[in-house]
């Protein structure tokens, strides 16, 4: 036993150092990457983010499984780069009221130091607690409209009418808004139509969550999937790959610089940025 006792102590002691160094090695190999181009300032500019209300990963019609909802960096990462830029930051849901968002997203391998950020910032807290509805929102009140993830979108973004005819006001509004999302959230795009009752979105290029991924994290059982509900739409999907597509990133400007959309989760902060950067070039 005395034997023993040394070989498990260093056992504990290489798995605590393994666990430790964890989420810098997931970092490290892609998850999250840091946001290193260009930066500028919005002042005076106003910007919505909009996210799922729903709450429950099951099977389309039942309302029984694992919590989900927003995944946290797909609202942490867009909110503070935003607001960073010197803009006003307002929260939107589908439902209005409080946002679910995915336990797992601040777990400590996956947590982002925007999450972390978040996590103590009660301003923030309030207007996710808070959200406004979307049927309540003035649209043309924004400069930019950024759609979050995460699982809980594939349940009810593409799935609202409301949502859709915002998106469609927001393109036609006198700010003429840069409109995006990123992951799942791009799915609030499908059904938006031009004033020809043409799918708004079709012949852009445009990118969301892989079909890939969604194999590889074997979470199949959503009712709707970006990458095939974007070629369903006419858009002209397009995605990096990876040994795994959790590691991938890539963002897409449509040509005619209205549209900014990103990958997956890593895609957020550099969606976020580009959108602004879209919207100051025009100024």
């Amino acid at each position: 036993m005395k034997k023993l006792l040394p070989i498990l102590l260093g056992v504990i002691v290489v798995v605590g150092v393994f666990l430790l160094a964890l989420p810098t090695i997931v970092h490290k190999a892609g998850l999250h990457p840091e946001y290193h181009g260009m930066k500028v300032n919005l002042p005076g500019k106003r910007a919505l983010v909009i996210t799922t209300s729903h709450a429950v990963l099951a099977e389309p019609g039942e309302s029984e499984g694992p919590a989900t909802g927003v995944w946290g960096s797909e609202l942490t990462h867009p909110y503070y780069t935003f607001t960073d830029g010197a803009m006003a930051v307002d929260v939107a849901s589908i439902k209005g009221g409080e946002i679910p968002i995915d336990p797992q997203s601040f777990f400590f391998v996956t947590k982002s130091p925007e999450d972390e950020r978040y996590l103590n910032d009660p301003v923030a807290q309030a207007k996710v607690k808070n959200s406004i509805p979307i049927a309540d929102v003035d649209i043309s009140q924004y400069d930019i409209v950024f759609m979050a993830g995460g699982w809980g979108a594939a349940y009810d973004l593409a799935q609202s009418p409301v949502l859709a005819e915002k998106v469609a006001e927001s393109y036609y509004g006198d700010r003429s808004a840069i409109i995006g999302g990123v992951c799942h959230g791009v799915l609030g795009l499908v059904n938006a139509r031009d004033r020809d009752g043409n799918l708004l979105i079709a012949g852009r290029r445009m990118t969301g969550v892989s079909d890939k991924q969604i194999k590889e994290l074997g979470i199949e059982m959503t009712p709707l999937h970006p990458e095939t509900e974007l070629r369903k739409a006419g858009a002209l999907y397009e995605s990096q790959g990876a040994f795994r597509d959790i590691l991938a990133t890539h963002v897409a400007v449509d040509d005619e610089k209205r549209f900014v959309t990103g990958q997956n989760q890593n895609s957020g902060l550099e969606t976020a940025h580009r959108m602004m950067q879209v919207f100051a070039e025009r100024e």
